[in-house]
Protein backbone atom coordinates (compact mmCIF):
# COMPACT_ATOMS: atom_id res chain seq x y z
CA UNK A 1 0.00 0.00 0.00
CA UNK A 2 1.01 3.38 -0.69
CA UNK A 3 -0.25 6.83 0.60
CA UNK A 4 0.67 10.09 -0.12
CA UNK A 5 -0.37 12.42 2.78
CA UNK A 6 -1.19 16.16 2.06
CA UNK A 7 -0.58 18.51 4.95
CA UNK A 8 -0.20 22.31 5.22
CA UNK A 9 1.26 24.63 7.42
CA UNK A 10 0.39 27.38 9.28
CA UNK A 11 1.96 30.53 7.40
CA UNK A 12 3.60 32.55 10.65
CA UNK A 13 5.50 29.70 11.05
CA UNK A 14 6.78 29.00 7.37
CA UNK A 15 7.99 32.29 7.45
CA UNK A 16 9.62 32.21 10.69
CA UNK A 17 10.57 28.90 9.60
CA UNK A 18 12.40 29.97 6.15
CA UNK A 19 13.54 33.61 7.98
CA UNK A 20 15.66 31.87 10.42
CA UNK A 21 17.63 29.76 8.17
CA UNK A 22 19.09 31.88 5.37
CA UNK A 23 19.50 30.25 2.03
CA UNK A 24 16.93 27.34 3.10
CA UNK A 25 14.89 28.40 0.63
CA UNK A 26 17.13 27.62 -2.57
CA UNK A 27 18.15 24.08 -0.75
CA UNK A 28 17.18 20.87 -3.00
CA UNK A 29 13.65 19.54 -1.88
CA UNK A 30 15.20 16.57 0.67
CA UNK A 31 16.94 19.55 2.05
CA UNK A 32 14.10 21.40 2.41
CA UNK A 33 11.96 18.72 3.30
CA UNK A 34 14.14 17.36 5.94
CA UNK A 35 14.43 20.46 7.71
CA UNK A 36 10.69 20.79 8.00
CA UNK A 37 10.15 17.86 9.31
CA UNK A 38 12.92 18.06 12.12
CA UNK A 39 11.15 21.00 13.91
CA UNK A 40 7.76 18.85 14.53
CA UNK A 41 5.40 21.03 13.85
CA UNK A 42 2.00 19.56 13.87
CA UNK A 43 2.40 15.90 12.81
CA UNK A 44 6.00 16.36 10.70
CA UNK A 45 6.72 13.29 9.18
CA UNK A 46 5.41 10.84 12.07
CA UNK A 47 2.75 9.65 9.45
CA UNK A 48 5.23 8.61 7.01
CA UNK A 49 7.78 7.16 9.52
CA UNK A 50 5.33 4.50 11.95
CA UNK A 51 3.49 3.54 8.51
CA UNK A 52 6.70 2.72 7.09
CA UNK A 53 7.36 0.12 9.85
CA UNK A 54 3.95 -2.00 8.92
CA UNK A 55 4.94 -2.28 5.26
CA UNK A 56 3.34 0.88 3.96
CA UNK A 57 5.12 3.06 1.64
CA UNK A 58 3.72 6.85 2.57
CA UNK A 59 5.31 9.97 2.49
CA UNK A 60 4.28 13.99 3.40
CA UNK A 61 3.80 16.81 0.71
CA UNK A 62 3.43 19.92 2.43
CA UNK A 63 1.01 21.57 -0.35
CA UNK A 64 1.42 25.33 1.16
CA UNK A 65 5.22 25.36 1.37
CA UNK A 66 5.46 26.99 -1.71
CA UNK A 67 9.71 26.99 -1.58
CA UNK A 68 9.52 23.37 -0.71
CA UNK A 69 6.56 22.51 -3.62
CA UNK A 70 8.70 24.44 -6.49
CA UNK A 71 11.81 22.77 -5.03
CA UNK A 72 9.83 19.48 -6.02
CA UNK A 73 8.51 20.86 -9.58
CA UNK A 74 12.05 22.37 -10.32
CA UNK A 75 13.90 19.05 -9.86
CA UNK A 76 10.94 17.12 -11.90
CA UNK A 77 10.63 19.25 -14.55
CA UNK A 78 7.12 20.47 -14.10
CA UNK A 79 6.16 24.20 -14.73
CA UNK A 80 3.29 23.89 -12.50
CA UNK A 81 2.44 25.50 -9.29
CA UNK A 82 -0.73 25.34 -6.46
CA UNK A 83 -3.65 22.66 -7.31
CA UNK A 84 -1.95 21.62 -10.64
CA UNK A 85 1.45 20.54 -9.10
CA UNK A 86 0.03 18.42 -6.68
CA UNK A 87 -2.05 16.41 -9.26
CA UNK A 88 1.39 15.50 -11.24
CA UNK A 89 2.84 14.79 -7.76
CA UNK A 90 0.32 12.25 -7.14
CA UNK A 91 0.36 10.86 -10.78
CA UNK A 92 4.35 10.30 -10.26
CA UNK A 93 3.46 8.48 -6.86
CA UNK A 94 0.98 6.63 -7.79
CA UNK A 95 -0.41 5.88 -4.22
CA UNK A 96 -3.17 3.92 -3.65
CA UNK A 97 -4.68 6.40 -1.07
CA UNK A 98 -4.55 10.06 -1.04
CA UNK A 99 -4.85 11.30 2.73
CA UNK A 100 -5.64 14.85 3.34
CA UNK A 101 -4.45 16.58 6.81
CA UNK A 102 -6.75 19.53 5.85
CA UNK A 103 -10.05 19.32 3.96
CA UNK A 104 -10.29 22.91 2.39
CA UNK A 105 -6.54 22.92 0.77
CA UNK A 106 -7.26 21.49 -2.70
CA UNK A 107 -10.58 22.92 -5.05
CA UNK A 108 -13.27 20.54 -6.08
CA UNK A 109 -12.47 19.65 -9.52
CA UNK A 110 -8.66 18.71 -7.42
CA UNK A 111 -10.72 16.37 -5.20
CA UNK A 112 -12.83 14.62 -7.93
CA UNK A 113 -9.43 14.11 -9.76
CA UNK A 114 -7.70 12.76 -7.10
CA UNK A 115 -10.54 10.19 -6.33
CA UNK A 116 -9.74 8.68 -9.81
CA UNK A 117 -8.32 5.57 -10.52
CA UNK A 118 -9.84 3.52 -8.08
CA UNK A 119 -7.37 5.59 -5.59
CA UNK A 120 -9.36 5.85 -1.63
CA UNK A 121 -9.31 9.67 -1.22
CA UNK A 122 -9.65 10.08 2.63
CA UNK A 123 -9.32 13.10 4.73
CA UNK A 124 -8.71 13.51 8.75
CA UNK A 125 -11.01 16.50 10.50
CA UNK A 126 -10.47 17.88 14.22
CA UNK A 127 -12.06 21.03 13.45
CA UNK A 128 -14.86 22.53 12.22
CA UNK A 129 -16.44 20.81 8.99
CA UNK A 130 -17.02 21.89 5.71
CA UNK A 131 -20.51 21.58 4.42
CA UNK A 132 -21.87 18.70 3.47
CA UNK A 133 -20.85 19.21 -0.74
CA UNK A 134 -17.45 19.20 0.24
CA UNK A 135 -17.21 16.04 2.72
CA UNK A 136 -19.29 13.90 -0.11
CA UNK A 137 -16.00 14.63 -2.47
CA UNK A 138 -14.53 12.14 0.16
CA UNK A 139 -14.64 8.05 0.46
CA UNK A 140 -13.48 7.93 4.23
CA UNK A 141 -13.29 10.85 6.58
CA UNK A 142 -11.29 9.83 10.32
CA UNK A 143 -12.06 12.25 13.12
CA UNK A 144 -10.87 12.44 16.64
CA UNK A 145 -13.97 14.02 17.29
CA UNK A 146 -16.36 10.91 18.52
CA UNK A 147 -19.78 13.10 18.17
CA UNK A 148 -18.33 13.83 14.25
CA UNK A 149 -18.66 9.90 13.52
CA UNK A 150 -22.13 9.37 13.08
CA UNK A 151 -22.91 12.71 11.38
CA UNK A 152 -20.66 11.86 8.61
CA UNK A 153 -22.15 8.31 7.79
CA UNK A 154 -25.81 10.14 7.88
CA UNK A 155 -24.67 11.88 4.96
CA UNK A 156 -23.94 8.62 3.11
CA UNK A 157 -19.76 9.65 3.77
CA UNK A 158 -17.76 6.44 5.44
CA UNK A 159 -16.21 7.41 8.82
CA UNK A 160 -14.14 6.07 11.46
CA UNK A 161 -13.11 7.72 14.99
CA UNK A 162 -9.09 8.49 14.48
CA UNK A 163 -7.84 9.73 17.84
CA UNK A 164 -4.52 12.16 18.00
CA UNK A 165 -1.04 10.91 19.39
CA UNK A 166 2.32 11.79 20.07
CA UNK A 167 5.77 11.27 18.41
CA UNK A 168 8.10 9.70 21.36
CA UNK A 169 11.22 10.57 18.74
CA UNK A 170 10.32 14.52 20.09
CA UNK A 171 12.01 13.07 23.29
CA UNK A 172 15.40 12.68 22.08
CA UNK A 173 15.37 16.41 21.05
CA UNK A 174 14.66 17.34 24.66
CA UNK A 175 17.14 17.82 27.43
CA UNK A 176 15.98 15.98 30.63
CA UNK A 177 16.20 19.17 33.18
CA UNK A 178 13.92 20.28 35.97
CA UNK A 179 10.86 22.25 34.70
CA UNK A 180 11.69 26.03 35.65
CA UNK A 181 8.62 27.90 34.26
CA UNK A 182 5.43 27.29 36.43
CA UNK A 183 1.91 27.56 34.48
CA UNK A 184 2.19 28.04 30.16
CA UNK A 185 -0.27 27.94 27.76
CA UNK A 186 0.73 27.83 23.86
CA UNK A 187 -1.94 27.84 21.40
CA UNK A 188 -4.17 30.40 19.35
CA UNK A 189 -4.66 33.27 21.83
CA UNK A 190 -7.68 34.67 19.53
CA UNK A 191 -10.40 36.18 21.78
CA UNK A 192 -13.15 35.85 19.05
CA UNK A 193 -12.17 32.38 17.73
CA UNK A 194 -11.41 31.08 21.62
CA UNK A 195 -13.64 33.09 23.12
CA UNK A 196 -14.42 30.99 26.12
CA UNK A 197 -11.37 28.95 27.14
CA UNK A 198 -9.55 31.83 26.63
CA UNK A 199 -11.29 34.28 28.64
CA UNK A 200 -11.33 31.60 31.08
CA UNK A 201 -7.25 31.82 30.96
CA UNK A 202 -7.38 35.58 30.96
CA UNK A 203 -9.61 35.59 34.23
CA UNK A 204 -7.34 33.03 35.86
CA UNK A 205 -3.93 35.42 35.16
CA UNK A 206 -5.64 38.23 37.42
CA UNK A 207 -4.55 35.41 40.09
CA UNK A 208 -1.61 33.77 38.52
CA UNK A 209 1.40 33.99 37.21
CA UNK A 210 0.64 32.21 33.49
CA UNK A 211 2.86 32.39 30.38
CA UNK A 212 1.09 32.86 27.68
CA UNK A 213 2.47 31.72 24.04
CA UNK A 214 1.20 31.47 20.84
CA UNK A 215 -0.02 33.64 18.22
CA UNK A 216 -3.15 35.97 16.96
CA UNK A 217 -3.75 38.07 19.81
CA UNK A 218 -6.64 39.84 18.13
CA UNK A 219 -9.27 41.17 20.43
CA UNK A 220 -7.49 41.76 23.07
CA UNK A 221 -6.91 45.18 24.48
CA UNK A 222 -3.16 46.23 26.06
CA UNK A 223 -4.43 46.16 29.83
CA UNK A 224 -5.44 42.14 29.59
CA UNK A 225 -3.68 39.61 30.91
CA UNK A 226 -3.59 37.74 27.94
CA UNK A 227 -1.31 40.44 26.31
CA UNK A 228 0.22 41.34 29.72
CA UNK A 229 1.50 37.90 29.79
CA UNK A 230 2.66 37.30 26.73
CA UNK A 231 6.06 35.83 25.92
CA UNK A 232 5.77 35.30 21.69
CA UNK A 233 4.97 32.91 19.39
CA UNK A 234 6.49 29.11 19.62
CA UNK A 235 6.76 26.79 16.71
CA UNK A 236 7.34 22.82 16.55
CA UNK A 237 10.09 21.62 18.77
CA UNK A 238 10.48 25.28 20.07
CA UNK A 239 6.43 24.69 21.81
CA UNK A 240 7.67 21.06 23.12
CA UNK A 241 10.50 22.70 24.69
CA UNK A 242 8.18 24.98 26.55
CA UNK A 243 5.55 22.46 28.14
CA UNK A 244 8.78 20.85 29.37
CA UNK A 245 9.71 23.30 31.10
CA UNK A 246 6.71 23.98 32.36
CA UNK A 247 5.75 22.61 36.00
CA UNK A 248 2.21 22.84 34.61
CA UNK A 249 0.99 22.70 30.98
CA UNK A 250 -2.55 24.63 30.44
CA UNK A 251 -5.35 23.09 27.70
CA UNK A 252 -8.45 23.89 26.76
CA UNK A 253 -11.18 23.09 23.61
CA UNK A 254 -12.80 24.99 20.86
CA UNK A 255 -16.17 25.02 20.48
CA UNK A 256 -16.41 22.32 18.23
CA UNK A 257 -15.42 19.42 20.40
CA UNK A 258 -18.75 20.17 22.40
CA UNK A 259 -17.56 19.04 25.76
CA UNK A 260 -15.55 16.16 24.19
CA UNK A 261 -11.92 15.47 25.49
CA UNK A 262 -9.63 16.24 21.64
CA UNK A 263 -6.87 18.30 21.39
CA UNK A 264 -3.14 18.05 19.98
CA UNK A 265 -2.28 19.52 23.82
CA UNK A 266 -3.60 16.54 25.23
CA UNK A 267 -0.90 14.44 23.87
CA UNK A 268 2.06 16.92 23.43
CA UNK A 269 1.59 18.29 27.00
CA UNK A 270 1.45 14.41 29.08
CA UNK A 271 4.26 13.16 26.11
CA UNK A 272 7.30 15.36 27.47
CA UNK A 273 6.23 14.92 31.19
CA UNK A 274 4.46 18.40 31.72
CA UNK A 275 1.31 17.80 34.19
CA UNK A 276 -1.52 18.84 32.16
CA UNK A 277 -4.25 20.79 33.75
CA UNK A 278 -7.22 20.72 31.36
CA UNK A 279 -10.89 21.44 30.90
CA UNK A 280 -13.66 18.66 31.47
CA UNK A 281 -14.40 16.04 28.88
CA UNK A 282 -17.29 13.75 28.47
CA UNK A 283 -14.78 11.51 27.08
CA UNK A 284 -11.39 11.99 28.97
CA UNK A 285 -11.48 9.02 31.17
CA UNK A 286 -11.53 6.63 27.84
CA UNK A 287 -8.06 8.56 27.34
CA UNK A 288 -6.41 9.46 30.67
CA UNK A 289 -7.55 8.71 34.64
CA UNK A 290 -8.56 12.36 35.31
CA UNK A 291 -6.99 12.63 39.07
CA UNK A 292 -4.03 10.19 38.33
CA UNK A 293 -3.09 11.39 34.65
CA UNK A 294 -4.24 14.04 34.36
CA UNK A 295 -6.31 16.71 36.39
CA UNK A 296 -9.26 18.26 35.05
CA UNK A 297 -10.81 21.95 35.96
CA UNK A 298 -14.42 23.18 36.02
CA UNK A 299 -14.43 27.28 35.37
CA UNK A 300 -11.99 29.73 36.44
CA UNK A 301 -12.20 29.40 40.43
CA UNK A 302 -11.73 25.59 40.13
CA UNK A 303 -8.45 25.93 37.51
CA UNK A 304 -6.93 28.81 40.05
CA UNK A 305 -7.17 26.69 43.07
CA UNK A 306 -5.95 23.51 41.60
CA UNK A 307 -2.96 24.87 39.52
CA UNK A 308 -1.95 26.58 43.20
CA UNK A 309 -2.35 23.45 44.80
CA UNK A 310 -0.26 21.28 42.17
CA UNK A 311 2.37 24.29 42.37
CA UNK A 312 3.16 23.99 46.14
CA UNK A 313 2.71 20.01 46.30
CA UNK A 314 5.48 19.43 44.17
CA UNK A 315 5.61 15.47 45.12
CA UNK A 316 1.88 15.14 44.03
CA UNK A 317 2.52 17.18 40.33
CA UNK A 318 5.60 14.91 39.52
CA UNK A 319 3.74 12.03 40.58
CA UNK A 320 0.91 12.67 38.09
CA UNK A 321 2.89 14.17 35.35
CA UNK A 322 4.80 11.00 35.16
CA UNK A 323 1.63 9.10 35.29
CA UNK A 324 0.59 11.14 32.23
CA UNK A 325 3.84 10.65 30.32
CA UNK A 326 3.80 6.82 30.90
CA UNK A 327 -0.14 6.32 29.77
CA UNK A 328 1.09 8.46 26.38
CA UNK A 329 3.73 7.00 25.77
CA UNK A 330 1.69 3.54 26.52
CA UNK A 331 -1.37 3.67 24.69
CA UNK A 332 -1.39 7.33 22.83
CA UNK A 333 1.98 7.24 20.03
CA UNK A 334 2.31 7.46 17.09
CA UNK A 335 3.71 4.27 16.50
CA UNK A 336 0.46 2.69 17.63
CA UNK A 337 -1.78 4.94 15.74
CA UNK A 338 -0.23 4.14 12.83
CA UNK A 339 -0.81 0.29 13.25
CA UNK A 340 -4.33 1.28 13.48
CA UNK A 341 -4.44 4.08 10.35
CA UNK A 342 -3.06 1.10 8.20
CA UNK A 343 -5.60 -1.23 9.12
CA UNK A 344 -8.58 1.02 8.44
CA UNK A 345 -7.46 1.90 5.10
CA UNK A 346 -6.52 -1.38 4.37
CA UNK A 347 -9.72 -2.68 4.76
CA UNK A 348 -11.08 0.28 2.35
CA UNK A 349 -8.92 -0.89 -0.50
CA UNK A 350 -9.90 -4.06 -3.17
Amino acid sequence: MRVLILDTCYGAFLESHYGSKPGLAAGSYHEQWQALMNTHFGTADAYSHNLAKVGVSAHELVVDAHHLQQAWALEHGAALEGDALVLEQVRRFQPDVVYLQNLNVLDDATLAALRGDGRLLAGQIASAAPDAERLRRFDLLLTSFPHFVERFRALGVDSEYFRIGFDSRILDDLDDTPPSRELVFVGALNRLRHRRGNSTFNRAARRLPIEFWGYDLRGWPPWSRIRRGYRGEAWGIDMYRLLRNARISLNRHIGEAEGHANNMRLYEATGVGSLLLTDEGSNLSDLFEPGREVVTYAGVDDLVEKARHYLNHEEERTAIAAAGQARTLRDHTYEMRMRELAEILRSRLP
